[in-house]
């Protein structure tokens, strides 16, 4: 029987080995005491498997509050692998994570719990679809097959009618953006209703293709109870929407995969809410193991943060988060890293020589709207930042050569050109 294994990080006030021990215990057949039906057989089949601890750094102070205090004064950390027989949960992802977390976070055990990964049996690749279009089928969509996409957001956030929100894409459009989403707070509210919004947003959206033949794709933000949630997305399917946008922890698995389910177009995953989830190096999990649940469940893209961002996050962990959506998973389920939070064209550079991909959806919202010379500018800064990344120039370099991206420079980072600066020997798109 095939197996699924999770690996986290732990520190606890006893042994490592006794900790993962009761982890293991606690989440599968065992409880604090032995009972009656827990045969050696039934554990032999169905019981949680330590496969591996390996013992890191001990600390003289827990990271977490209600832990047992330890009695030899420290709290010793380890990287620990368990597996679970697939007969306990089956291709049920509310059940998976139950299993891999569930109760483990409120254990006296551990002053330290931290998912890192997950490993799913080769057999999921038959019982889960995964994302319908992901980085093939949204580039298919938005007609770019060669650069990142473009994309902006929505701003104001709320307060906008829908004529207002059509006007704005329309400008949009017209400045030869890929890519224009709802605001994670602007759902079906009673200033913009929905179906007003789609209606109006997308008659702009279809003139412009009839006249360009360019059609760019709107996320709209479906996030709802779950029938008003299919209502919505019915609602932009049939009038030739090509995304909708779910807010993934508040939505929850089992309604961000029935909307995946769907299948007629992308669905963008924003994670709001995400830092709750992993902001203590001690408590939550990785986004390694965040997305390839959402991979699961079928979502299409989903949000990494930026480099340089507006946020917490420090880079490298950035960069790990792309790097992960990029992982093969199950032979496919493909994903497309959204890369966003405070950025303009002079995070591009660093983001190409870091990640050495351009299969990226690069959203900036300021960076585009606020450009001192509009929002056409503001997009031409990005192809710039990107062709400049591409062909090896550092931020410097490019603001000397392009225009547009020099005017942005100036006004988000206080950057002038520098004098005879050397450009860099050009790299391939990758």
């Amino acid at each position: 029987m095939q197996r699924l294994v999770a690996t986290y990080l732990i520190e606890t006030p006893g042994e490592a080995a006794a900790a993962a021990a009761a982890l293991a215990g606690e989440q599968s057949s065992g409880t604090f005491v032995a009972v009656p039906g827990e045969t050696e057989a039934l554990k032999a089949r169905f019981a949680a498997r330590v496969e591996s601890v390996e013992p890191l750094e001990a600390v003289e102070q827990p990271s977490l509050p209600g832990s047992r205090a330890s009695e030899t004064g420290r709290y010793q950390r380890a990287i620990v692998r368990v597996s679970w027989s697939i007969e306990n949960f089956g291709a049920n992802l509310p059940a998976i994570v139950s299993t891999v977390q569930g109760n483990l976070y409120e254990l006296p055990h551990f002053s330290g719990l931290r998912l890192l990964d997950l490993d799913f049996p080769s057999s999921f690749a038959d019982e889960f679809v995964g994302p319908r279009f992901g980085v093939a089928g949204t580039r298919r969509l938005c007609g770019v097959s060669d650069r990142p996409l473009i994309g902006t957001i929505i701003k104001p956030s709320v307060g906008m009618s829908p004529a207002d929100t059509a006007a704005l894409v329309g400008q949009l459009a017209a400045a030869g953006v890929d890519f224009v989403k709802d605001d994670e707070l602007m759902a079906d509210p009673p200033h913009s209703p929905l179906a007003e919004r789609v209606e109006r947003v997308m008659r702009v959206v279809n003139d412009h293709f009839d006249r360009t033949g360019k059609r760019v794709m709107v996320a709209f933000n479906v996030t709802d109870e779950l029938d008003r949630m299919l209502a919505h997305y019915d609602t932009v399917v049939r009038h030739g929407g090509t995304c909708v946008m779910v807010s993934l922890n508040s939505v929850g698995l089992a309604g961000v995969k029935k909307v995946c389910d769907q299948g007629a177009v992308p669905v963008h995953g924003h994670r709001n809410g995400w830092g709750m989830l992993t902001r203590h190096p001690a408590l939550g999990m990785d986004f390694t193991a965040y997305q390839k649940l959402w991979r699961l469940a079928g979502v299409d893209q989903i949000h990494v943060n930026g480099l340089q961002n507006k946020f917490w996050e420090p880079d490298d962990s950035v960069v790990r988060s792309i790097a992960a959506c990029r992982e093969p998973l199950l032979g496919g389920l493909e994903v497309l890293p959204v890369v966003s939070s405070g950025q303009w064209g002079g995070q591009a550079p660093e983001t190409y020589r870091r990640t050495q991909t351009t299969d990226l959806l690069y959203m900036a919202g300021g960076g585009i709207l606020a450009h001192p010379d509009g929002p056409a500018a503001g997009v031409a800064a990005l192809h710039e930042a990107w062709e400049a990344a591409a062909a090896g120039l550092t931020l410097q370099q490019a603001i000397g050569e392009y225009p547009a991206l020099r005017r942005a420079a100036e006004k988000f980072a206080k950057l002038t050109p520098a004098p005879q600066e050397e450009r860099a020997p050009e790299a391939a798109l990758r």
